[in-house]
């Protein structure tokens, strides 16, 4: 897309940036975790030069005003009124996740996941010694689906239940009607509900996601918050926790402060408040370029490698491709195009047992770079399609 105030086309060389995508591994094409390949806002850019004039990094409080720049984003754009007093700072979703974990459960207690999910979800209950259950989601006709009555019945026995909204991987958008369903099940079951909504703002132009605590009025719910993937400034570790729940709230922001998660970074404020103040006009324009990025993959699909199936979804830069008709284990998959193609693609098993037959493609890059990585993956599949084809 050619645009003159926005530049969604260049090549950023991201090598020897210890670059987590980039230079952690050897792969020519990284197209696994989920950040971009975009430049930021020119505007988030600048307020971090501005604050980087200043010669003197210390410690950094958190000031209102990024407090009020999440309240009058959410606000704005999908009706969840939020106040400063149900808020906390946090450096990010996760350590949010893993602390709440620790002080709302108890060792050996079971957390409910929605699979296939964002795979750090496992890591994060087993490694604080929870136990995972997983309500798998129905796939049916190139659709997912939530399977309520597993839902009610697995509810009976777990003591929290993570919700991932909009779902990663699978880029759904949970309708209100879902969400208010999870809240009178959650309810039934006394089960406090984690909401992760960190993909939010990225769904398909003229799209909204349906926030959880604007969709259900139970009122054992977190929601957990952050700018990280929308504005791609995961790298400032920041984020916030909402509870309107006084009990909840009190147990979270004490644990935050043990965990010594409450605390902010030196540019963190200076990115946030540009974001969410100065950035939407940039966010609306990188949702157009992931939208043509995300039809250009399911042309390319349907006319080169239609053994490949795109799962139609509505939100985030992460595809959810099928990969059943290969017959092949997702990890192979990935692996053999890693090593005869230099295109990483995360297995799907990595999101779950019921994921094992696709593969997880990261579009969040120029088109240029998008059409090198669809045509190595072609390539990889061809040759793998070989390779089976004189096995048996």
């Amino acid at each position: 897309m050619k645009n003159t105030k926005y530049d969604f086309e260049s090549l950023v060389d991201r090598k020897d940036t210890n670059c987590l995508k980039w230079d952690l591994f050897e792969d020519d094409i990284p197209m696994w975790v989920a950040d971009m390949d975009f430049k930021v806002a020119p505007v988030i850019q600048k307020a971090i030069q501005k604050r980087a004039n200043h010669p003197i990094f210390g410690y950094t409080i958190v000031p209102d005003e990024l407090f009020e720049s999440y309240i009058s984003w959410w606000d704005r754009r999908y009706n969840f009124k939020m106040s400063k007093d149900d808020m906390m700072y946090s450096t990010g979703v996760m350590p949010s996740i893993s602390s709440m974990i620790r002080c709302l459960t108890d060792v050996g207690d079971n957390i409910l996941i929605q699979t296939p999910v964002y795979h750090v979800f496992f890591y994060v209950i087993e490694d604080n010694n929870r136990n995972v259950t997983e309500n798998q989601l129905i796939y049916e006709n190139g659709n997912y689906y939530i399977d309520f009555d597993d839902l009610d019945k697995k509810l009976a026995d777990v003591e929290m239940f993570i919700l991932c909204n909009p779902q990663n991987p699978i880029g759904k958008i949970w309708s209100q009607e879902d969400l208010s369903k999870i809240g009178d099940l959650c309810r039934k079951h006394d089960v406090i509900l984690i909401s992760d909504e960190i993909h939010c703002d990225l769904t398909d132009p003229g799209l909204k996601y349906n926030p959880f605590e604007v969709s259900s009025d139970y009122d054992r719910v977190i929601t957990c918050l952050s700018p990280s993937k929308s504005f791609n400034i995961a790298g400032f570790q920041s984020s916030i926790v909402h509870t309107k729940n006084e009990e909840l709230f009190s147990k979270i922001k004490t644990q935050l402060h043990v965990d010594n998660s409450d605390s902010c970074n030196v540019f963190a404020t200076a990115a946030v408040m540009s974001a969410y103040n100065e950035s939407e006009e940039w966010l609306e324009k990188l949702k157009e370029v992931l939208y043509e990025n995300k039809l250009a993959v399911k042309e390319y699909l349907a006319n080169e490698l239609p053994i490949i199936k795109l799962v139609e979804c509505d939100a985030t830069y992460l595809l959810w491709l099928d990969c059943s008709a290969l017959n092949v284990h997702s990890k192979v998959m990935s692996e053999f195009l890693r090593t005869n193609q230099g295109l990483f693609l995360s297995a799907g098993s990595d999101f779950g047992e019921c994921g094992d037959n696709f593969l997880r493609m990261n579009i969040a890059c120029p088109k240029e770079l998008l059409m090198e990585g669809l045509g190595r993956l072609k390539a990889g599949v061809t040759a793998l399609t070989v390779i089976n084809k004189g096995l048996y």
